[in-house]
């Protein structure tokens, strides 16, 4: 009796979180204050220390027993579907209101935290002057720095650090970032590559953050310019900023602040190639121009990694990409994948003032 009660209990809870979530979309300062800034950052830090010294993910593993024990069940009670469907229908309800639940409660809360320009202090427009000046200063910086490095302008920089030695290096541009802003310091690594990278790889996915170990997890097919970028995207995450956009701007900030030459290289890159490709969309003569002015061997990174996700190609990444669509615009991001332009503006108000 008690269990027939708590399986009604909680599947009516799920239309009542789902109806108070949407009432967040005009609380963030509430959410930041107390969930964001006050008690993800323990939630994150039990989670990297309970999992983060496990060599391998134990999200994974928990995704694994997740998909068994639901096929199990369905197969277990598909039958009763006939005989009592209103019953089935409610322990399904039951099931996914605790899932929701633990998925908001341990990290998802986080979409609905105030916006990183808010929190920075930096501005959140920008006039396509102000992107075409910003772009040329990438440019040059990026031009400087693969020179620096020991290469020719025409010859493309393949990856120089073993990928478990950028995730250690990774730990420093966290560290230093932290003196500058000390909510974006990350204690208490959990940093992996994903056990399943090449599914990542078809379904055309860098990597992901796993809310229910608090891993971050990152494709370890990807062996180019971007893996640095990357790990410092899912890291980003993991310090509770779970906007693509600002995970991005974050990872930028990251890398650039790393001692690594290299890594700093590839934030600038990465940088670079947003807002040139904001600039395609705004001034198509303007774009044309400034590519002439990129040192070939940039160009030819950036070529390399079209052609590493062309050659993964998959219908099934159309499915996928389609969902996490969806996805993102049920959870206050209306844009859903497509926002490359609020990571431009906060590139561009970032560094309005500042030096390279």
């Amino acid at each position: 009796m008690l269990k027939k009660y708590s399986t009604v209990i909680l599947a009516l809870l799920l239309p009542l979180q789902i109806a108070l979530l949407q009432l967040l979309k005009y609380s963030t300062q509430f959410v930041e204050q107390w969930y964001s800034l006050g008690l993800y950052p323990w939630i994150g830090k039990i989670s990297r220390t309970l999992w983060g010294w496990v060599p391998f993910s134990v999200g994974d593993i928990f995704y694994v027993l997740i998909v068994i024990l639901a096929i199990r069940w369905l197969y277990k009670n598909v039958r009763r579907l006939k005989f009592e469907p209103a019953k089935v229908i409610l322990e399904i309800m039951a099931n996914v209101s605790v899932v929701y639940f633990m998925f908001y409660f341990l990290w998802g809360f986080n979409y609905y935290r105030q916006p990183l320009h808010t929190s920075l202090e930096i501005g959140n427009d920008y006039t396509t002057e102000e992107l075409i000046s910003t772009t040329k200063r990438l440019i040059a910086k990026s031009n400087e720095m693969h020179r620096q490095l020991g290469y020719p302008d025409s010859v493309k920089i393949d990856i120089i650090r073993d990928q478990k030695e950028v995730f250690k290096s990774t730990e420093n541009s966290f560290q230093n970032l932290g003196e500058v802003y000390p909510t974006l310091a990350l204690e208490h690594r959990s940093i992996k590559k994903s056990t399943w990278s090449l599914g990542l790889t078809y379904m055309g996915y860098s990597g992901y953050l796993n809310p229910f170990s608090g891993e971050a997890q990152v494709n370890g097919l990807i062996k180019t310019h971007k893996f640095p970028v990357v790990s410092c995207h899912e890291q980003a995450h993991q310090l509770g900023y779970a906007k693509e956009n600002e995970a991005n701007f974050i990872a930028t900030l990251a890398t650039l602040k790393n001692d690594d030459p290299y890594i700093q290289y590839t934030g600038y890159i990465f940088a670079l190639r947003y807002c040139v490709n904001e600039v395609s969309r705004r001034d198509s003569a303007t774009y044309d121009q400034l590519l002439t002015t990129i040192n070939p061997g940039i160009l030819e990174s950036y070529k390399e990694m079209r052609e590493f996700w062309d050659s993964y190609n998959s219908p099934f990444e159309d499915f996928s990409k389609g969902f996490y669509n969806l996805f993102l615009k049920a959870n206050n991001q209306p844009q859903g994948i497509a926002t490359y332009s609020y990571m431009v503006a906060l590139v561009v108000n970032y560094f309005e003032d500042r030096a390279f």
